[in-house]
């Protein structure tokens, strides 16, 4: 057998069907995204822990390097395991859930600083209309998302 074939693979994508917790946080950055950002264009942002208890960094300007983005996404997941035992790492972007550029710049650098923290992190992307892996292809989409009542919170 070849030696790569027993190394894990760099980038772990989300399986269907999904865990109730990575569901939950999920659905919660997508709702942090209808309810906090109302322009209608707005740039790329990449987050690291679970709505509430997150870093992030927006990218404005666009980082042209690979190398840079890395960087960020280790730093950003270093700082978020201090915030939450269990962090997800989300992209949120204006647009539809299909994969764009911004996706595919992000999610080599993505994998990387997981891989070297040893950390099971994917890059899932969201935006205003659910989420979605643009590895394995899993995804949630709402029509309206609407925060669910408190008595159903519990």
């Amino acid at each position: 057998m070849h030696p790569l074939a027993l190394q894990p693979a760099l980038q772990p994508a989300l399986q269907a069907p999904i865990d109730r917790y990575t569901h939950a946080v999920l659905r919660a950055a997508t709702l942090e995204l209808v309810e906090g950002e109302d322009r209608r264009r707005f740039p790329v942002a990449v987050h690291a822990g679970v709505p509430g208890r997150h870093v992030r960094h927006v990218e404005d300007p666009p980082l042209s390097d690979a190398g840079l983005r890395a960087d960020v996404v280790l730093a950003l997941l270093r700082t978020s395991a201090a915030l939450t035992p269990r962090p997800l790492l989300w992209l949120t972007r204006p647009g539809e859930l299909s994969p764009h550029d911004d996706d595919l710049c992000w999610l080599g650098p993505a994998a990387w600083a997981a891989h070297a923290l040893g950390m099971p992190a994917s890059l899932v992307v969201v935006t205003r209309r659910g989420w979605f892996d643009p590895v394995s292809g899993v995804r949630r989409e709402w029509r309206r998302l609407r925060p669910r009542p408190l008595a159903a919170r519990t």
